[in-house]
């Protein structure tokens, strides 16, 4: 089986019809085999349907499961009416659900330069939901922080944090496009983060998460909720963010502990 491109012809993986693995199986794994080995890169398309059953000499159903598992596992995406694309690798993070990191820390720990659209930053009533989760009287003012995470040119989070007005009143007028929170308030506010809880849960996109994330209404996202304390023991940051599934990954480090 060979793919020619202009003067070119490479060599694809055969299809082997008397090997125990089904067709479709075959055929993703001589896909996901061009994509390690470089011939397309985030962004390239990839032949239609049409191509590629006259490559691998299987039918139109074989080659659409091929494509759907690898759109399930994020390595391609399609786009109604003009194709099927590589995607851009998942961010992976390691320490944002485990650790007290924040996702500023997260990105440039793996060499990635995040940057955010502050949508909101103002100042607030707590109301109940928001009072308890940072320990506060209900109305105590706080400040209300809305970002859009951008990575590699693409929005991958949309975050909201809520934060006490009196631990740091500097925070309603720094600009976090650029710069970590959790940096700013060590730095201008004295605040350490010291311990925290943080829950992770899916859901589906809203119509305003979908237009600021640009992805359909109804996609599945990632929430992450989360509470940090300082180490004076006080609520300082309460969090929603919301991120794109296909996106972003989490990985938790999990050891075995012996018992007695």
């Amino acid at each position: 089986m060979s793919l020619t491109s202009g003067a070119t012809t490479e060599t694809w993986s055969s299809i082997d019809r008397e090997s125990p693995f089904p067709l479709y199986v075959q055929v993703k794994k001589a896909l996901d085999s061009q994509i390690e080995r470089g011939r397309w890169q985030p962004g390239d398309q990839i032949p239609g349907e049409p191509e590629l059953c006259r490559l691998f000499g299987v039918s139109r159903p074989v080659i659409r499961q091929a494509l759907k598992e690898m759109e399930y596992e994020g390595a391609i995406h399609r786009r109604k009416g003009l194709g099927t694309f590589i995607a851009s690798p998942k961010i992976i993070s390691k320490s944002l659900v485990h650790s007290l990191s924040g996702f500023h820390e997260d990105m440039v720990e793996r060499g990635l330069k995040p940057v955010a659209d502050v949508l909101e930053q103002e100042i607030q009533p707590a109301g109940k939901n928001i009072a308890n989760h940072l320990e506060l009287e209900e109305l105590t003012p706080v400040i209300k922080i809305v970002r859009l995470r951008y990575v590699r040119g693409d929005p991958v989070a949309l975050v909201t944090s809520y934060l006490p007005y009196e631990i740091c009143r500097s925070l309603i007028n720094a600009d976090f496009s650029h710069q970590s929170l959790y940096a700013f308030l060590e730095q201008e506010g004295g605040l350490t983060i010291s311990r925290g809880w943080r829950r992770i849960d899916a859901v589906t996109a809203s119509d305003e998460q979908a237009r600021l994330l640009q992805i359909h209404s109804g996609s599945p996202l990632l929430r992450l909720e989360s509470v940090s304390y300082s180490t004076l023991g006080e609520a300082v940051e309460y969090f929603l963010a919301f991120f794109r599934s296909d996106k972003t990954s989490f990985e938790v480090e999990i050891e075995h502990i012996a018992t007695a």
